[in-house]
């Protein structure tokens, strides 16, 4: 039978060689590219120019490169690159800037003062509470505890474990006092890492490892839009590690927000459900919108699917696991969800910790095991490290585990309620105030807001200065929707300070009602510029000015 199959086989051959002598060799080497090519090209187009954006995008590159156009741009582009750099160097352009190491020495005295000269150079007035987010603590013996812990433990570093074994062993209670707030088990075990980013960035590396060990290649990570952006950095880091000699990429799926609750939206998330999906992730909160995804739902589709789930808490992680005990329940969403395999959080934040800190947990010992980094052969010795670092600060260490053995749940519990009650007087706040809208509904210490009546960027602006041009409030602006958010630290619980911000609210957007300003400047004026630009990549071209000016040390005409 097989030898007949065979025969037909040779028959057809024989016939398709016939047809094929009445061409050229070019002839048949150019259609067969052709037909490989074709479908690609033409799904290409199809995902192209089913994009809105995307053909908005394309049009727009188009014709800003046109010769006129293009010089159009370009100088526009130079008129914000300079506008950037005065946001930056506005008070400090004119120090004159150390580009060469000291031809001598200088003393402490020297040193300190020249250190306390720089800060004379800050635009906003954080100790005053008028900036969002940034700093966390508000204590002054806190500060004094942290600076002492720091020096006794200056030159540790946890990868010499024979050396410093205190801080091997500070490292190992701060993992294990964050797995039992997140109601872990004896299973549960973790790594300290050197902030939210490498905690996120490790716990894709591990996943995708478990991926590649699972026998699947490109593996995907479904995850919603307002996850914390160092999840696009996925793609640029984790593509240049080599497993096994092969070079396996990662891909980010992105899925969109409930329009009205701004939690992720768990049907999408199922439809992007492949056989590729290795990890569903969960913010608990979110950063934009300071909204906690519905984990339990996200944790029973990773159930259902034998998808691990890894719940982002580097925002909120020293705050949503006292929220029941400070008298502001919540729906779970950590370990004691059975879907939940993973959970990062930041005792640099609300831990009130110094930064540089944050705690990635795993269930147990195999999904950590992903993480390492195990070099048997190197001719140097046997290396190994549990993160991306090799040294690390062990003073960063010591005073993570000093913050938390200094509060105690006890006090985690007090500053938590400091916090939320201030949050959820702000939300109340801004909700009664004409033009404004709050975001969803904010559960934790970040309340977003936006307006259907003018351009909430110019709200910003105008709170950002008062009458005299001192410094006042620092939001952080949105976009998608277009908003500004206001994220509570204790450093805001001070007496009135919250009554304040919302009279300076009000007092701006009564006046925006009034009269609308026509033109704008700093931040409203790129954020407002960027808006409507749906060439992305210009975009970035003006955020990589930003990066830019931040290390200039001389001006742009210089």
């Amino acid at each position: 039978m097989i030898n007949n199959y065979i025969h037909i086989l040779r028959v057809h051959i024989s016939q398709a060689n016939e047809y094929l002598r009445q061409f050229e060799p070019t002839e048949i080497i150019f259609y067969t590219l052709l037909c490989v090519t074709l479908p690609f090209m033409i799904k290409k187009a199809i995902n192209l120019f089913s994009d809105e954006l995307q053909i908005k995008a394309t049009l727009f590159r188009f014709v800003t490169n046109l010769p006129y156009f293009r010089d159009i741009k370009n100088e526009k582009i130079r008129d914000v690159e300079i506008s950037i750099f005065k946001s930056i160097h506005g008070k400090t352009e004119n120090l004159g800037y150390q580009t060469c190491m000291p031809k001598s020495s200088k003393s402490m005295g020297d040193v300190l003062k020249l250190a306390e000269s720089y800060d004379s150079g800050s635009m906003v007035s954080w100790k005053d509470g008028r900036m969002s987010g940034a700093v966390y603590p508000f204590n002054e013996e806190l500060n004094d505890l942290l600076v002492e812990i720091q020096k006794r433990y200056l030159w540790s570093n946890p990868l010499h474990v024979d050396a410093f074994p205190a801080v091997r062993r500070m490292e190992a209670e701060v993992v294990k006092m964050c797995i039992d707030l997140f109601h872990g088990d004896s299973e549960c075990c973790g790594t300290m890492t050197s902030g939210g980013t490498e905690s996120l960035l490790l716990a894709c590396l591990a996943y995708r490892n478990r991926a590649y060990k699972l026998g699947i290649r490109n593996p995907e990570i479904v995850v919603p839009v307002s996850v914390h952006a160092s999840f696009d950095k996925v793609n640029v880091f984790l593509v240049l590690i080599l497993q096994a000699g092969t070079l396996m990429n990662i891909k980010i799926k992105k899925v969109p927000l409930d329009p009205v609750t701004f939690k992720v939206d768990l049907k999408a998330m199922r439809q992007a459900i492949t056989r590729r999906t290795c990890l569903l992730v969960g913010s608990a909160p979110q950063f934009p919108q300071g909204i906690i995804d519905d984990i339990e739902g996200i944790a029973e589709l990773g159930m259902s699917y034998d998808i691990p789930v890894h719940v982002d808490s580097c925002l909120g992680g020293f705050l949503v696991p006292f929220m029941d005990e400070a008298g502001y329940s919540l729906a779970p969403f950590d370990f004691r969800l059975p879907g939940v395999t993973s959970i990062s959080c930041d005792t640099h934040k609300y831990g009130f910790a110094a930064k540089g800190t944050s705690v990635i947990m795993y269930r147990n010992k195999e999904f950590r095991k992903n993480q390492f980094f195990l070099v048997p052969n190197w001719t140097g010795g046997i290396y190994a490290s549990p993160t991306f670092a090799g040294s690390r600060s062990g003073a960063l260490i010591a005073a993570s585990w000093a913050a938390l053995m200094y509060f105690g749940r006890e006090g985690y519990v007090k500053s938590s309620k400091r916090i939320i009650s201030t949050a959820r007087k702000i939300a109340e706040g801004v909700a009664s105030i004409p033009g404004l809208r709050v975001l969803g509904d904010p559960q934790v210490s970040v309340i977003a807001f936006t307006s259907d009546v003018f351009d909430i960027y110019q709200l910003a602006e105008l709170v950002s200065r008062n009458s005299d041009g001192s410094p006042n409030w620092s939001l952080n602006a949105l976009q998608y929707p277009s908003a500004v958010h206001f994220c509570v630290t204790d450093v805001h619980t001070q007496p009135g300070l919250a009554q304040r911000f919302l009279d300076d609210l009000r007092d701006a957007a009564e006046r925006l009602i009034k009269e609308p300003k026509k033109e704008v400047s700093g931040m409203a004026a790129i954020y407002g510029m960027c808006a409507q630009i749906p060439d992305r990549t210009l975009v970035s071209t003006v955020v990589a000015s930003f990066l830019d000016a931040c290390y200039a040390t001389k001006g742009p005409s210089d």
